[in-house]
């Protein structure tokens, strides 16, 4: 349900970057037991979104930061403000290097232009991170709580 759910989020109009994604390497990391298929699921759901959105040279700097957010999140252990702010800026750093390398001048004016460009990106990726993060945490919990469903053992 959550990779139908986050690949769906990718496909309909939303602001940029403002998707599930980093929640769902966070919180797969942190409660799949199966650390390997943790990390490939958000990979999983941006392959599934891509299908549609098409695939281009900038998607591997964009699984990249993403794998690295799940191990990320493996290391920290927990989803929090500081995983999830510092998720958002190792995507920031890692999928701009990748648009630096693609599309800028390689010069340290063309690096500077490209990372000030992204700012405006970087907020919606931040609220995005947040908002879906701790969604996701409030809705686990809840069911969790109330044993509804056990989501995740």
């Amino acid at each position: 349900m959550l990779i139908l759910i986050a690949t769906i989020s990718r496909l309909i109009p939303h602001p940029p970057n403002f998707t599930p994604i980093t929640a769902i390497a966070l919180f797969s990391v942190t409660k799949l037991d199966n650390k390997f298929l943790a990390t490939l699921t958000p990979l999983f759901c941006l392959y599934l979104s891509d299908i549609f959105l098409g695939f281009y040279t900038i998607n591997i700097f964009v699984y990249l930061s993403f794998t690295l957010v799940s191990i990320l999140g493996y290391v920290i252990g927990k989803i929090n403000l500081y995983s999830i702010l510092l998720s958002s800026l190792l995507f920031f750093i890692i999928s701009n290097f990748g648009v630096w390398i693609l599309g800028y001048p390689k010069t340290f004016e063309g690096f500077f232009l490209c990372y000030f460009n992204a700012i405006p990106f970087f907020g919606y990726t931040i609220l995005g991170d947040l908002f879906y993060s701790f969604l996701i945490k409030l809705v686990y919990n809840y069911f969790t709580r109330k044993n509804y469903i056990n989501l995740i053992s």
